[in-house]
């Protein structure tokens, strides 16, 4: 059965959120709030927890996995991001946008897109996240929690812990959440791509 945690939207409590952090260190999926929707998320390197992802999900190997950042320093680390998408997505975070970019030697090959060697990249505009990423000290591997044959994700902590008890390993509620993913842009080729719209405003890349 899945760990339950109930964290304060805007405080949230400092004690429950190095519980949760220390579940992922020792192997947890979670399930976890943003200021998009809820994501499923594990430790970066962890093999385990990305392929209990795919299962959950039913994603292939084509799927762009998403890596949790605490900031525009943490991102950096992780992509290879040349001065104008620098600024273009400077001004768009800390918000519900996800940018697919080429990846460092940082991020484990099994994240990567088989062909294009890239990787998602966002920092989420949200307490209870950006908590947990300063606790965890790294990127949060993620994937929105949107199971399949479903054309929304779920929203409410309590339901996501009744339909997924014995999958995933712990639930963190913060209150209800959005139901629209990201907004994806693609600056991997050189040349930007919205390749899915969503929460995030697209009039600023348009």
């Amino acid at each position: 059965m899945a760990k339950y945690f109930d964290v304060h939207p805007e405080n949230p409590q400092r004690r429950t959120i190095g519980n949760v952090a220390d579940s992922i260190r020792s192997g947890a999926l979670v399930a976890y709030p943003t200021d998009s929707c809820y994501a499923l998320g594990c430790q970066l390197g962890s093999r385990d927890g990305i392929s209990r992802i795919r299962a959950i999900r039913n994603l292939d190997d084509r799927h762009h996995f998403t890596l949790m950042c605490q900031n525009f320093a943490q991102l950096g680390q992780f992509v290879h991001i040349d001065n104008d998408v620098f600024r273009a997505v400077k001004a768009a975070t800390p918000g519900q946008y996800t940018f697919i970019l080429p990846a460092t030697k940082e991020v484990p090959r099994q994240l990567l897109h088989p062909k294009k060697k890239t990787v998602g990249v966002r920092i989420p505009d949200h307490a209870v996240v950006q908590a947990l990423l300063a606790e965890l000290g790294e990127p949060l591997l993620s994937s929105t929690l949107l199971l399949p044959d479903e054309e929304e994700p779920m929203t409410q902590g309590w339901e996501i812990k009744e339909r997924l008890d014995h999958e995933v390993d712990v639930v963190v509620d913060s209150g209800d959440c959005g139901t629209e993913p990201t907004t994806v842009i693609d600056f991997s080729s050189g040349e930007l791509e919205i390749v899915r719209r969503g929460a995030g405003d697209t009039s600023r890349f348009e």
